[in-house]
């Protein structure tokens, strides 16, 4: 019996229907070459084009419509003439928030072929798991404008650190590091931010009682920036706060080849609601539509995908052959030094993963 996995993608904006539709090609043809499962995908246009002409970015019942599937796939959201906060709030945030999708997963792993900017660095050295929290904290939302325009005009932006949300974001990340063999480093801020990052700290410690055979660490986040480029090695799995979150693990796609092999993972673990699987580039308008736009982070979240529904084995497949067209280095997008197109690396590695699928069955 086949089993059918529904995928909902939301290919959104600028280069994301092109990157996407690499990632769908490589998912289906593992899935052709298994035999044992497939991928019914339905495509929603939402995004900032949907916004232009209809003043949303989802449609109102999108949340209700999104829950029947069993994962979604995102391509890229934000367009020149909708503001960036409407562009993630509207759309992104809500679909994380309303199905409490709290774990964000970002690995920061150097792969064969793959060129980092640090001289005297292994590529072993750069090989990090990031699990940052992904409904609370600093991105909360909750705040306030008051005397909007006026001389005494005051914003005011509130980090939200509940204690379920902190627990379990840091347990997780004790379970996975457990799981791996790996050091688990928390990241905060604690010295500055005397109540949240306090408090993040003191739950850390807690939870780490339960979990004497993990080796931890804990650095503040300015600290954390300089090690990640002084000594990567370091850095094993990582769990910190959302913002931080945010912006260490783009200093990590740096280190681990460029924005356009980054790809993350929303998940929502007890899988009562679908997880989110998305390239973190972002939509790059200004060569949409040229048909070079890297899909590499887009795959990258493909095999992401196939972990979370079961298929290991075909993620490292998957991860193993964008290494192997690293090696190459013949079929490249520009961003990477290359002349080919998206639909050429799509190709190219359906071609290796047909050539390769037999050693990994």
């Amino acid at each position: 019996m086949t089993t059918t996995y529904k995928i909902a993608v939301i290919a959104g904006d600028g280069i994301g229907p092109e990157v996407i539709d690499q990632g769908i090609k490589v998912l289906h043809k593992v899935a052709e070459l298994d035999g044992s499962f497939q991928f019914d995908f339905t495509h929603f246009p939402w995004g900032c084009e949907y916004y232009a002409e209809t003043g949303h970015m989802m449609a109102e019942d999108g949340i209700e419509q999104l829950k029947q599937f069993d994962a979604i796939y995102l391509g890229a959201v934000g367009f020149p003439g909708v503001p960036d906060h409407i562009s993630l709030w509207d759309l992104l945030l809500i679909i994380r928030k309303s199905f409490d999708q709290y774990v964000n997963i970002r690995p920061v792993k150097l792969l064969k072929g793959a060129h980092c900017p640090l001289a005297n660095v292994n590529r072993e050295d750069v090989d990090m798991l990031f699990i940052r929290e992904n409904t609370e904290g600093e991105y909360s939302g909750a705040g306030d404008w008051l005397y909007k325009g006026q001389e005494n005009e005051v914003v005011l932006q509130n980090a939200v650190f509940s204690r379920k949300g902190t627990e379990r974001i840091i347990r997780y990340a004790f379970e996975t590091a457990k799981k791996q063999g790996r050091s688990l480093t928390s990241i905060s801020k604690a010295n500055a931010l005397n109540y949240s990052m306090v408090f993040w700290d003191q739950v850390f410690e807690e939870v780490s009682a339960e979990y004497p055979e993990v080796e931890t660490a804990s650095y503040l986040v300015d600290a954390a920036a300089m090690l990640m480029i002084t000594d990567p090695k370091r850095f094993e799995v990582v769990v910190t706060s959302n913002l931080f979150g945010d912006i260490l693990t783009d200093i990590g796609a740096a280190l681990a080849g460029g924005i356009g092999l980054a790809a993350g993972a929303n998940v929502n673990p007890e899988r009562e609601f679908p997880s989110m699987f998305e390239p973190v580039h972002g939509s790059a308008p200004d060569i949409a539509g040229k048909g070079i736009g890297n899909p590499l982070a887009s795959v990258w979240s493909a095999s992401q995908m196939l972990d979370y529904l079961g298929h290991d084995n075909y993620g490292k497949l998957v991860i193993d052959a964008i290494e192997d067209l690293l090696m190459e280095n013949t079929t490249l997008t520009p961003d990477m030094k290359g002349t080919a197109s998206t639909s050429e690396v799509g190709d190219r590695l359906v071609r290796i993963i047909t050539e390769t699928m037999p050693t990994h069955v």
